[in-house]
């Protein structure tokens, strides 16, 4: 039996089921020629993992015992090897509990494909001739013609404006019968993490036609100059647009693709004003300093030492992101000395970050939000609910607002920071239908109306695509947030009106540091019983209540300190008590009025605090409970506050009584968008 392996619409792989013993053929992206079989083995497996996150070796291993279960029909089911499977509407078995699901599609007990979805892209693994029953019969229909060989082109090195070389490479596509010279548009991809490692993921954009341009920004891996996140990424990328379109082989149009800081440098390059980029494919995009990372809400965020980690040499080394000892690394001061102590050696950009600790010209150079001077660029926004960069999203979508009709597009999904990949997060099932097999069929469509011209309807689909948790289930709209919905300004009532916050022993916001996510929903309802929690929760439901966008708490609060950090949550409370967490905000008090320059507090004094969250959309159902919480503390995600003058880096540390005031002209309230 022969099995036919597929990234993006585009065969990869052939694989053949021969008497107890599997074999595998690879087509070889150069040339197009396939490889000769060879047995499967873990080894040759390699290839595979690196393009779809999943051993096709274990499926294969395990493919009996699969079918084994299917035949049985049960509702949930777990393997000798403990990978659980809940069967979703007699279609498929989809996987739970696991970072990178397989979901098994079958019919008449036997499986027909793997669907396994990514942050932006799908694979499948398909029985021959079973193809036209998954997401590839919408492949097959938009692009019929068969995918070009991939040449490498060369490393070339890109001059900034500055005298800085940027190392580039390029890889145009081939096809037999082409004519040679012909100019094309160009995918330009900008990374810290290595122009090499994981490449092969790309070349679906060489396959379709684009020149492929993969280049390591400032300081990283071949390119020269010093290393400073964020800092120089609206000139570099401006510089590499020129550059491209001044190529031989480039018709002057670029789009650009990637997520998180490749998300980031998309938005940096546009900000420029560049002619030459065309579109963009806009993935957990990171935002400004004091917005999102890493200084969100005026705090300094801890939860970003373990990217910074990796980040400390030249080469991302993502392993240094990983120990069991972050609780001691937190709690070292100043924190100067946290590289030095935890690494042995000092981070320049991290201590250059500490120098400046309120928003001045250094961090106002990094926000490409505040810098933007070009026009409308169409761009497919995507992000999740629990995406840690979800707050530069937030600001993607706020620019892009206004801009004309079929200009922009939104894709919002119950995802963490890497994607589309997992029904459960932290433990919290997102629902059978959470994962999308079709996002990058969408993102080429958007390249090839954009680019090429071609009239494929994206640009009239629905502006924003998004997945409403307790319903599970995907909506449309024509804007964000969503029209129709009723401004709700929601008082807070409690139990207690105030709480002494203790630096030395602050609330935990609950995350693995190594897992480098920082907003993923968690239980909360162990932490809330703490002294230094406020919680403000409503009756039951009697009918499903869906509240869709942001929020905003509006706090009047007094404190006996002159500084102090509130960290707001919005939880989902359900019928026995559990306390889900579905969007937050961080603020420090000081800069209540402006991140420029701190305005402290004096005691007895009442001020009012605006607090902005996270997105959520999420249908409170029948008999479970909205609530609020207020505390001052974070652990792992923000340094605590000291309550002095000095604030989170300081090694004087004071108790904070702190007040949320419930009465009269002082009536602390939510604002929130409910449908």
């Amino acid at each position: 039996m022969q099995w036919n392996f597929y990234i993006s619409g585009i065969l990869y792989g052939r694989f053949y089921e021969e008497e107890q013993e599997v074999f595998v053929s690879k087509r070889d992206v150069l040339s197009g020629s396939w490889l000769p079989k060879e047995p499967m083995s873990k080894e040759t497996d390699e290839y595979f993992v690196q393009l779809c996150k999943r051993s096709l070796w274990e499926f294969f291993r395990n493919k009996i015992e699969y079918e084994k279960m299917i035949e049985k029909g049960a509702e949930h089911g777990v393997t000798a090897s403990g990978e659980e499977f809940t069967k979703r509407r007699m279609e498929a078995y989809i996987q739970r509990n696991c970072k990178a699901a397989k979901d098994l599609f079958y019919e008449d007990g036997k499986i027909y494909a793997l669907l396994m979805s990514a942050r932006d892209y799908t694979a499948v693994l398909a029985r021959d001739g079973c193809e036209g029953k998954t997401v590839l019969s919408k492949w097959k229909e938009m692009y019929p013609q068969e995918p070009a060989n991939v040449r490498f082109l060369g490393t070339f090195f890109v001059d900034t404006r500055d005298g800085e070389k940027l190392a580039t490479d390029v890889y145009l596509p081939e096809k037999e019968g082409e004519k040679a010279g012909k100019r094309i548009p160009a995918v330009l991809v900008r990374t810290p993490y290595g122009k090499k490692k994981g490449v092969e993921i790309y070349y679906r954009f060489a396959q379709r036609g684009y020149a492929l341009v993969m280049q390591d920004t400032r300081g990283r891996e071949e390119s020269t100059g010093k290393w400073e996140p964020n800092y120089y990424e609206v000139e570099d990328g401006d510089d590499t647009l020129n550059w491209i379109a001044g190529q031989e082989w480039s018709d002057g149009q670029v789009s650009m693709t990637g997520g998180s800081y490749l998300g980031y440098v998309q938005w940096a390059a546009a900000a420029s004003g560049n002619p030459h980029l065309k579109a963009m494919l806009s993935n957990v995009c990171a935002g400004s300093a004091f917005t999102d990372l890493p200084r969100r809400g005026g705090c300094l965020t801890s939860g970003m030492l373990a990217w910074a980690f990796a980040m400390s040499e030249q080469k991302f080394e993502p392993d240094k992101m990983i120990r069991d000892d972050w609780d001691a690394v937190l709690d070292i001061r100043p924190l100067e000395e946290i590289p030095k102590k935890a690494l042995g050696k000092e981070i320049p950009f991290l201590t250059k970050w500490l120098k400046h600790e309120d928003m001045d010209e250094m961090w106002k150079r990094t926000s490409w939000k505040d810098r933007y001077a070009g026009g409308p660029v169409p761009a497919l926004i995507m992000s999740g609910w629990f995406d840690d960069n979800g707050m530069g999203t937030t600001e993607a979508l706020e620019l892009v607002k206004d801009w004309p009709e079929g200009t922009w597009k939104a894709i919002l999904g119950p995802w963490k920071h890497g994607g589309n990949t997992e029904y459960d997060l932290h433990g919290i099932y997102m629902g059978e239908d959470a994962l999308r097999y079709d996002v990058d069929l969408q993102c080429m469509m958007w390249l090839d109306h954009f680019l090429k011209g071609v009239d494929n309807g994206i640009e009239r689909t629905p502006k924003v695509e998004y997945y409403t948790l307790g319903e599970n289930k995907w909506k449309t709209a024509d804007s964000w947030p969503p029209e129709n919905g009723k401004v709700t300004h929601i008082k807070l009532k409690g139990e207690r009106d105030s709480y002494i916050y203790d630096p030395d022993n602050p609330a935990t916001h609950i995350v693995d540091m190594s897992e480098n996510e920082l907003e993923v929903p968690e239980d909360y309802t162990e932490e809330e019983k703490r002294d230094d929690f406020l919680l403000y929760t409503s009756e039951p439901f009697a009918k499903p209540v869906t509240v869709t966008g942001d929020m905003t708490a509006h706090l009047f609060v007094s404190c006996d300190c002159p500084d102090t950090d509130f960290v707001f949550r919005m939880t989902d409370v359900d019928e026995k008590g559990k306390s889900v967490k579905l969007a937050d905000g961080v603020l420090d008090a000081k800069y209540r009025n402006g991140f420029e320059s701190p305005q402290y507090m004096e005691p007895g004094k009442v001020y009012e605090i605006a607090i902005r969250t996270t997105k959520i959309s999420n249908t409170f159902l029948p008999g479970h409970r909205m609530r609020f919480t207020v505390t001052s503390g974070a652990k792992n995600f923000i340094f605590p506050n000291s309550n002095t003058k000095d604030g989170f880096n300081s090694k004087e540390k004071q108790k904070a009584t702190v007040t949320i005031h419930q009465e009269g002209e002082y009536q602390s309230y939510v604002e929130v968008i409910m449908y």
